[in-house]
């Protein structure tokens, strides 16, 4: 019998019998590979991620994720979850308590880059703190970072390196946070292989744990990405994805709106200015996203009207949830959420009403500009 192969980049079992399923890769090449023991080899799947940008869809099983992650509390492990601070609640795993046992962890807070420059880093940590705390998580500590950047990974490597003497480090994390950059980044930074683990913007790209021997003897594992419902970006295709995910520092854009007003944010997003005073709404999304403003009386039939060609993402043919709403009254100055759009700033004094598809990922904070 064969040995297995695995694809150096998800972490697959290579296989030539079904292009649906992961680790698949032609006979021919496989042959190839089965008498080159040398050669790094890649699916067909994560070649085409890591040449061409292209998803290639195959069938994922969420329960053997979760079985692996529940093998955790049984370890010596140090768990690092990397969050997307443009997501938090919702790419935080609210179980790790129950994934990491006695072991500690540390949230990383991907995409720091993002926030604007004057963006204060003990501000956004303690927000981070006070929301994990909330949900039953008490972190041993925060870091904010930027894989794709590369900035503030100094720190967390000197953490890694100590905490890893003993034990090895597991990344987890849901889809689309980050995780396999970030560890591609940390290895680089370590003077190792460049980009050894495939990366994309696309959900699920890691399929099977991948493990990277330390000098030390343990190892840094990447875990593959938990798929939630629960974050607006599983629900999106490639294209919507690339015009909603920032690529720079997000620039605020202000708007004047009156109770009666409406925003939207291309059609992923609305807010209904309900009561309070003339006063300004301050806008932090990708800089290519389309935001617009009009009467509420007017928002339901515009909707309707421009959805996939003015009020886009999402495409005409996707099939996204209806949008729904949830109202907020703000006690204080705050950031309206959109998980995985970005945030809206309104001052004091503010009823409004939040829309996304399903709800998903709308919430509030206290204003962290």
């Amino acid at each position: 019998m064969d040995e297995d192969i695995i694809c150096i980049g998800c972490g697959a079992v290579l296989q030539s019998d079904d292009p649906k399923k992961a680790g698949y890769l032609p006979k021919s090449a496989l042959d190839k590979a089965r008498t080159n023991e040398n050669t790094d080899v890649y699916c067909q799947r994560c070649f085409r991620l890591r040449h061409y940008n292209e998803i290639m869809p195959v069938d994922l099983n969420n329960d053997d994720f979760l079985a692996l992650l529940n093998s955790l509390a049984e370890k010596k492990a140090l768990v690092v979850n990397v969050v997307d601070l443009f997501d938090f609640s919702n790419s935080l795993l609210s179980s790790l308590k129950r994934f990491v046992g006695n072991n500690d962890f540390i949230l990383v807070g991907n995409k720091f880059d993002l926030f604007p420059k004057n963006s204060k880093q003990s501000k956004i940590k303690d927000w981070i703190r006070q929301e994990a705390n909330r949900m039953g998580l008490y972190p041993k500590k925060i870091f904010l970072v930027s894989a794709r950047k590369k900035l503030n990974l100094d720190t967390l490597i000197e953490y890694i390196n100590q905490q890893s003497q003993d034990k090895d480090v597991y990344f987890v994390g849901t889809t689309n946070v980050g995780k396999s950059t970030l560890i591609n980044a940390i290895v680089d930074m370590m003077g190792d292989i460049q980009d050894l683990i495939t990366t994309s913007r696309f959900p699920g790209t890691t399929l099977d744990r991948i493990e990277i021997p330390l000098e030390n003897g343990h190892f840094l594992i990447d875990t593959p990405g938990i798929m939630t419902e629960s974050q607006l970006t599983t629900h999106l295709n490639a294209k919507d994805l690339e015009l909603i995910s920032p690529k720079k520092p997000l620039k605020p854009a202000t708007y004047q709106l009156l109770p009666g007003n409406t925003l939207f944010l291309a059609g992923l997003g609305r807010i209904d200015y309900l009561k309070g005073e003339s006063t300004s709404f301050t806008v932090y999304v990708a800089r290519g996203m389309y935001v617009h403003r009009t009467k509420t009386i007017n928002a339901d039939a515009f909707y309707e009207k421009h959805r996939g060609e003015l009020l886009a993402p999402p495409a005409s043919d996707d099939q996204l949830p209806a949008l729904k709403g949830q109202e907020f009254n703000t006690n204080y100055k705050s950031d309206l959420l959109f998980g995985g759009i970005g945030f809206v700033t309104v001052p004091k004094g503010c009823v409004v009403k939040t829309y996304t598809p399903a709800g998903i990922g709308l919430g509030i904070r206290r204003a962290l500009i």
